[in-house]
């Protein structure tokens, strides 16, 4: 039987088609966060502005997704 945390894993993204960065703008390529950011708000951003603006992933603080299969990475 798979573990509770792999099922959560296994989810993946379920909301609107990811095109671009909140922050900068930029065409989302690669990995997005749907993170809290140092600023309070939540946002959907690239892995550049992750670095420099969101505050970890996990319950309360954001998730990472693969943006060509939507699979959730982390979070």
């Amino acid at each position: 039987m798979p573990s509770q945390r792999n099922t959560e894993l296994e989810r993946g993204w379920g909301g609107e088609e990811v095109a671009v960065c909140d922050f900068c703008k930029k065409t989302i390529k690669t990995i997005f966060y749907d993170s809290k950011t140092i600023y309070g708000l939540w946002a959907i951003i690239c892995h550049a502005c992750y670095l420099e603006y969101g505050t970890g992933l996990g319950l309360g603080r954001g998730q990472a997704y693969d943006k060509q299969t939507l699979k959730r990475l982390g979070g």
